[in-house]
């Protein structure tokens, strides 16, 4: 009973020591698992324990999840939530493993109920739907595994690519994702980060962007490519088709780079 008590103190801790705007969006997300990831990315942001959050990933019941998780969007948040405070706990603990971000993504180091995943797995099997990750998003892995089958996205969303964050200084912020927001939550985070690395040249009419655009160019095509992206984002004019230059990604370790949404 003893060890029961001081575990709910816990939790309850960590919880209510969360900003009462954290709060109100948890408690405002209906599926329980959205919830988990929610309260594990929002304990890495507030600098709170979070280990106690870990070890319930690795008693998540997998069958259970997996059917828990009948939408895409409930999909993407879970694992978008868990990709990104995977990342900030493993390089913060750790930062050498940056040294070798080959390895480190493909590495299984991520426990979810009793299966070690890696960051590619999560990122390329589960929230890109099996594209087979050097592709540019143009074909999708005829070898994807079971488990992969089971968790991944029915359709591949462009916007994925502006809300993980690898770690490195040209990533994308860290933000908090719903379930039930999440439509909304995406557009502001791609928004966000379209506005801060595109650069328009109108009189060479040329733009800059996020090579982003260029690692996972099927990703975007159903969406009128970059430039249709860069229309709807407000990046460029809507009648606007500048030459499109791709900017150099900076990969230098860089952690803690949390943005809200509204």
């Amino acid at each position: 009973m003893k060890r029961f008590t001081l575990t709910l103190f816990s939790f309850s801790f960590i919880f209510f020591g969360f900003s009462s705007q954290a709060q109100s969006k948890i408690m405002n997300e209906p599926n329980e698992f959205v919830r988990l990831s929610m309260k594990l990315i929002t304990a890495v942001k507030s600098e709170n324990d979070y280990k106690n959050y870990v070890n319930e990933y690795k008693a998540l019941p997998l069958n259970k999840l997996a059917e828990s998780l009948d939408t895409d969007n409930k999909t993407k948040a879970f694992w978008i939530n868990t990709y990104n405070a995977f990342v900030q706990i493993l390089l913060t603990e750790d930062p050498a493993l940056f040294d070798d971000r080959g390895a480190f993504f493909k590495a299984d180091q991520i426990n979810v109920g009793g299966e070690l995943l890696s960051l590619d797995f999560i990122e390329h099997g589960i929230i890109r739907g099996s594209k087979v990750k050097l592709s540019m998003g143009f074909m999708k892995d005829p070898f994807a595994s079971k488990l992969e089958k089971q968790f991944r996205v029915n359709e591949t969303d462009g916007r994925i690519h502006f809300a993980l964050n690898c770690g490195a200084t040209s990533c994308p912020y860290v933000a908090v994702y719903s379930a039930y927001e999440l439509d909304k939550e995406l557009d502001q985070i791609t928004r966000q980060f379209l506005k801060r690395t595109t650069k328009y040249d109108q009189i060479e009419d040329e733009v800059y962007v996020t090579t982003l655009f260029s690692w996972f160019k099927g990703d975007f095509s159903d969406k009128g490519g970059v430039i249709g992206f860069l229309r709807k984002y407000d990046c460029i004019p809507e009648d606007a088709d500048p030459d499109v230059n791709y900017k150099d990604y900076d990969w230098t370790l860089d952690l803690g780079n949390f943005t809200e949404l509204q």
